[in-house]
């Protein structure tokens, strides 16, 4: 089974206004309204794609409620803490002449509440997958990354890790099944600027170095970066698309891989799944599906592999 965590999850209200203007009454033109926050992301690409996973972490008040409703009705399965004060966040993205966006606090987590959540983690079994991704909030301490692989260590979990700078750096000793910076961030954890492949991989296998297994590096525009656990590197622009929405684009590369890895056990094929996945929902309002994700592998099959 794949567990994805989500330490602060969000209801993503997503408005589209013509031309907002400060300071005025501004009318959306379109609405949308879906649970997120990056392991959340994961696990609805997860399900688009055919595979089943849970979703955990803190949840609280009436927004709690309707994201663990809304991930019921797709059909997506999650134990979350119920935490006693404060409510889930709702995030904000205003799209427009520019893209904007609000982020809620989230609530207020006590030592307890992650006590519940490591006893849960307690429970998984060897051939599990554990996804742990994105920032930890204020309320919790900053090592908890570190101190959930500690309690899996030598248990046969392969753990992927999608965050960032120290976060990140700290949990390579436990040797991460996969991680997945961009390259900014790789840069940034080595103060450097990495604009080609080959100063991509020199860093990669710094990361390698340092304990992390497989590092898949996310360019944007410029594709993606593979170095496996076997020294082989994979690298390939991205299939030709529009960029609607670059929310999720990342965790839908995540996912991808996963699906593509458990699918086939070949590093290569997750990785083309992996681009495909992180494309489709950058070219969709909404997260990549099954459809989308297949033809454009399809696409990249004839332009790079013909």
């Amino acid at each position: 089974m794949i567990y994805t965590v989500t330490f602060n999850p969000s209801l993503d209200y997503i408005v589209t206004v013509d031309d907002f203007t400060l300071g005025k009454v501004n009318r959306t033109k379109k609405e949308i309204v879906y649970p997120g926050g990056k392991g959340i992301n994961v696990s609805m690409v997860l399900e688009n794609l055919g595979h089943k996973s849970c979703a955990l972490g803190f949840m609280a008040g009436f927004t709690g409620e309707e994201i663990a409703r809304s991930l019921k009705e797709k059909g997506i399965s999650s134990d979350f803490i119920h935490v006693k004060r404060g409510m889930s966040r709702i995030n904000v993205k205003l799209r427009s002449n520019e893209e904007s966006e609000i982020n809620g606090q989230g609530p207020e987590i006590e030592d307890g509440d992650i006590q519940k959540l490591y006893e849960k983690l307690d429970a998984l079994e060897a051939g599990d997958v554990l996804v742990l991704a994105g920032s930890i909030p204020d309320v919790m301490p900053s090592d908890s990354y570190q101190r959930i692989m500690e309690r899996l260590e030598g248990k046969g979990i392969s753990i992927v890790v999608d965050a960032t700078k120290d976060l990140l750096v700290n949990v390579l000793q436990h040797h991460p099944f996969l991680i997945k910076p961009n390259n900014h961030e790789l840069g940034e954890i080595f103060g450097v600027t990495l604009q080609d492949t080959e100063s991509i991989l020199l860093y990669a296998k710094k990361l390698q170095e340092m304990g992390a297994r497989n590092v898949l590096v996310s360019r944007a525009k410029d594709g993606a970066v593979l170095l496996t656990e076997e020294g082989t590197c994979y690298e390939s622009l991205p299939p030709e698309g529009k960029v609607v929405n670059s929310v999720g684009a990342g965790d839908s590369m995540v996912a991808g891989f996963l699906a593509g890895y458990k699918e086939t056990g070949d590093y290569e094929s997750a990785f083309y799944m992996g681009l495909c996945c992180g494309s489709a929902s950058a070219f969709s309002e909404e997260l990549a599906t099954r459809d989308e994700v297949t033809t454009l592998l399809k696409q990249i099959e004839k332009e790079f592999h013909a």
